[in-house]
Parts: C-alpha cells; sequence; structure tokens
C-alpha cells in the first residue's frame, strides 16, 4: 500500500460526491418549498415550453368564459327589452280590437292616446336598451352582408336570398354540384342537400347562414359565388376560444325592433277601418318580435353550453400544466430524506479521509 499525502484521492472522491448530494438537496428543497418540479429551464427545458403553452392557453380560455358570460349577460338585457315590446304590442293589439268595434266610437280619442303612448314607449325602449353603451334593438347590433359576388351573374340570386344569423366576419365561398350546396370559410365546410331543404331554404347552421333557392337556381348555378360578412354599427361577435379562426367565435345578430321595423310607424286606431288594418301590422309585430326571443333563445342556450365546455377545458388544461409543472411532494420529500443522509455521511466521510494520512506520521517514529 503506498501512502501519499501531497494527494488525497480518497477525500477528492468524497468531497465530488458530497457536491452531488448538496446539490440534488438544495434542488429538492427548491421544488419542495415552490411546489413546482421545474423552477428553471435547466430542470426540464420541453417540460417547461408545454407548460407554459397549456398556462397561456388556460389563462385566454379563462377570459374566453368571461366573454360568454357577459355576452350572456348582454343579449338577457335584449331579451327584457323585446319581452316588454311584446308586452306592449299585446295591449295595442287588445286597442285595436276594441277601436275596430263600432260600440267605442265615442271612446276613439282616448283609445288612441294610449295606442301613440305606447307607439312612443316602444320607441324608447329600442333607443336606451343597451349594454354598456352599445344599443342593442335599432338593428346596429350584429354582423351584416357587405358584398356578395356571382349571385346575379350565375343564377339569378341577390342578397335578398341570404339570410344571416351571428356570422362572423369573413369570406364564405359557395359550392353547387351534384345537388348538394356547400359553403366553407376556408377552416371547416358544411355541404346541405338540396332535395331536404324546407322550402328551397338552405340552413348553414356552422356558419349562421341561410340560402334560399328561387326559381332561377339550376345545379352548379351557385358554384364560386361568395358572400363577405362585415361588421355593423357594433359587431355582436364573442371570442370564446384561444384561436383566431371563426370556430372560436360565436355571432349574435338581434334584429331591429323599432317602430318602423315592425311595420307600426304609421299604425293608428283613430277610427274603425285604420284599427282594423292595425289588427294586421300588429299581427306581423309580434311574429318579428317573437322571432328576435327565438334568435335571443337560442343563442342564451348555445352560451351556456360553450361556457360548460370551456369550464371543462379550463380544467383540464390546468390538469395537464400540473401534471408537467407541478412537484410529486411525497415523492420529492423521499429524495430530499435520501440526499439529506447522504450528506451528512459524506461530511462524516470526508473528515475521516482527511485525518487517515495521519498514519504516515507512526513511520517517523
Amino acid at each position: 500500500m503506498s501512502l501519499r499525502i501531497n494527494t488525497n484521492i480518497a477525500a477528492m472522491d468524497i468531497h465530488r460526491n458530497l457536491e452531488i448530494n448538496e446539490n440534488a438537496a438544495d434542488s429538492s428543497m427548491e421544488k419542495l418549498s415552490s411546489g413546482y418540479r421545474i423552477n428553471s429551464a435547466s430542470d426540464d427545458a420541453a417540460g417547461l415550453a408545454i407548460a407554459n403553452k397549456l398556462r397561456a392557453t388556460g389563462a385566454s380560455l379563462t377570459v374566453a368564459a368571461q366573454n360568454v358570460s357577459e355576452g350572456t349577460a348582454m343579449v338577457n338585457v335584449a331579451e327584457g327589452a323585446a319581452n316588454q315590446v311584446e308586452s306592449i304590442l299585446e295591449r295595442m293589439k287588445e286597442l285595436a280590437t276594441q277601436a275596430s268595434s263600432a260600440n267605442s266610437t265615442s271612446d276613439d280619442d282616448k283609445i288612441q292616446d294610449e295606442f301613440q303612448s305606447l307607439q312612443a314607449e316602444i320607441t324608447r325602449i329600442t333607443t336606451n336598451t343597451n349594454y354598456d353603451g352599445t344599443t342593442l334593438l335599432n338593428g346596429t347590433f350584429g354582423n351584416g352582408i357587405s358584398t356578395t359576388t356571382g349571385f346575379v351573374a350565375t343564377s339569378g340570386m341577390t342578397t335578398s336570398n341570404i339570410t344571416i344569423n351571428g356570422a362572423v366576419q369573413g369570406v364564405y365561398t359557395i359550392g353547387d354540384a351534384g345537388g348538394v350546396v356547400t359553403m366553407t370559410d376556408g377552416t371547416s365546410t358544411q355541404g346541405v342537400d338540396i332535395a331536404t331543404a324546407t322550402a328551397g331554404t338552405l340552413n348553414f347552421s356552422l356558419f349562421g347562414i341561410s340560402l334560399t333557392l328561387n326559381s332561377q337556381h339550376t345545379t352548379g348555378g351557385l358554384a364560386g359565388s361568395t358572400i363577405t360578412v362585415s361588421a355593423a354599427a357594433n359587431g355582436g361577435v364573442f371570442q370564446v376560444g384561444s384561436g383566431t379562426s371563426n370556430d372560436n367565435q360565436i355571432g349574435v345578430q338581434l334584429a331591429s325592433l323599432t317602430l318602423s321595423t315592425l311595420g307600426l310607424n304609421t299604425a293608428s286606431v283613430a277610427n274603425p277601418s285604420s284599427a282594423l288594418t292595425a289588427m294586421g301590422d300588429i299581427d306581423g309585430a309580434l311574429n318579428t318580435v317573437n322571432s328576435v326571443l327565438g334568435t335571443i333563445g337560442a343563442s342564451v342556450n348555445r352560451f351556456n353550453y360553450t361556457y360548460s365546455n370551456l369550464q371543462t377545458s379550463i380544467e383540464n388544461m390546468s390538469s395537464a400544466e400540473s401534471t408537467i409543472r407541478d412537484v410529486d411532494m411525497a415523492s420529492e420529500m423521499t429524495n430530499f430524506t435520501k440526499d439529506q443522509i447522504l450528506e451528512q455521511a459524506g461530511t462524516a466521510m470526508l473528515a475521516q479521509a482527511n485525518t487517515s494520512n495521519q498514519n504516515i506520521l507512526t513511520l517517523f517514529h
């Protein structure tokens, strides 16, 4: 056995292992104190990148869920106002029915006064119903058709054949072959069989657009036609996802309930003849209001389903991020305890290695 004093190999080896155990214990303490398995890129670079993307997506979806809640609140405001308009129309129908009968001729002026007051109230409601400054029921809320191409030239159809209900901004291209009309926004595509259409109306529910075919339509006549949807005065589009494609948005279309739209701006019950005409006009107005209420109800239901789906997605995103980023406390505590024991043992052995060379002194006796 050789005895050397200038280089203590045993002490160097023990010191190296001691440093390794100290670093491992320090790392375990950092993880235990923060709760994270990944505290820096050096811990797991790939895992950190994935966890950061999941965190960003989860944060975006949380805001999207808030957008849905606010969108629901907005259309609820519109529903409350539309319900009031419907109630007013019911009263107007009663007044028109009363005024159209000969037994109320002496009271026609009083009936007309109330009728005009109710007309003024409808105007006030549609003018002042707003959400955070956005007017909801005067026809300016939602997107509209800005341009079309190919309709008149190839099919004889015009924009009057197009109805939008919640379509988001973008260009929609139409295909027409083999008895099936398709529509695409460049990302998604939906086809509708003409044979199954009701009254010639093709409902592209995926995009919130309907086409009503007329007698001039022939197979292939709509191929290549486009519809461009742009924002109206108040675009009714809500961001409900973390992406930029159209399927991350929900559009809401609220039709106008103004007197002129309802066809009641010139209605009168001043005499039986005008009252009888007003009765028919009010029936048409009731149909319009009920259609708007149906749209609002469908939008609220969709928002509710979207919100539930977002909450599930947020939960799953958080779970996925936690799996990658968070530390298993029990497992890490086991590692920490092991490293602590090895550190203590290494310190004791280093002391022994540093004193072992003192045996060389016995050679000088």
